[in-house]
């Protein structure tokens, strides 16, 4: 429901804060207060000044999604206000997208977990960091995991071969749900796209319809020289959810803490012993 008391105070308390030389507009002369102009504000947003008046005067048709973007840009908004001004006018805000940038704090957030493998990467399960033993216990990464999976064979090595169906399905699965979060966003449509050529397999589970967003999952990783590792995987969404940091800790009840503990001294090294 819009609230249009609600909207048209905000919008009169942004345009009363601007200055003129904010948006870029000159002060000009008689201005009565210090803020925009009820038809500056209008001109900015593209829209009539009769329209825009009839919004700060709770009345007039509800605005749409379009306008209300037009009124966040030229209300100079950040994003919680564009978030807030959506909700106003009973509209659902546009999502958020962080793309492929990491804010800093949430790297040096990864940084501090120095004894269990951690990356950062897209909701395409595209690799942007790692830390050094993700290097080694996952290997080192760049396209998408999930587009890897189903178009280079090899990389299914590093798991059981009895545990190949249900990674299969959780990589369509989470893949789904980002595909309908993000309906008609071309990254997402070509990959897709390309899978359902490519893999006969991507194919028939697609056709499943199943959806689930992957927030937790156990794995088994097979180590060439300490064989068999168990590990709990937490995935942490950012608020944009276009972003996931995936911590991969020792499943209790396994040895998988000894074994991550040597990794983390001895890294990539040859495990084998010298004649």
């Amino acid at each position: 429901m819009i609230d249009r008391a609600g909207l048209a105070d905000f919008l009169r308390r942004r345009r009363d804060l601007l200055r003129p030389a904010d948006v870029g507009l000159p002060d000009g002369v008689r201005r009565r207060a210090p803020g925009l102009r009820r038809d500056e504000v209008a001109a900015l947003a593209g829209m009539s000044g009769d329209y825009y008046a009839r919004l700060e005067q709770c009345r007039g048709a509800n605005p749409s999604a379009a306008i209300v973007a037009s009124l966040a840009r030229a209300l100079r908004c950040d994003l919680d206000e564009r978030d807030h001004l959506f909700r106003l006018a009973g509209l659902a805000p546009p999502a958020r997208r962080a793309g492929r940038r990491i804010r800093p704090g949430l790297i040096k957030l990864a940084e501090r977990l120095t004894d269990v493998p951690v990356c950062i990467c897209t909701d395409l399960h595209e690799m942007l960091w790692q830390n050094a033993l993700a290097d080694v216990v996952l290997g080192r990464h760049e396209a998408s995991i999930a587009w890897r999976w189903f178009t280079e064979p090899a990389i299914r090595a590093r798991f059981p071969e009895e545990d190949w169906p249900r990674h299969s399905r959780s990589h369509v699965n989470d893949l789904r749900a980002t595909y309908s979060r993000r309906a008609g966003e071309a990254d997402v449509v070509e990959m897709v796209h390309g899978l359902l050529e490519r893999s006969q397999e991507f194919r028939e589970l697609w056709e499943r319809h199943e959806v689930a967003v992957r927030r937790f999952d156990r794995k088994r990783l097979l180590h060439p020289e300490l064989g068999m590792l168990h590990l709990t995987c937490e995935v942490l969404l950012t608020p944009e959810e276009d972003l996931k940091m995936l911590a991969f800790f020792p499943t209790e009840g396994t040895d998988a803490q000894e074994k991550l503990g040597l990794l983390r001294v001895v890294g990539s090294q040859d495990f084998q012993p010298t004649a």
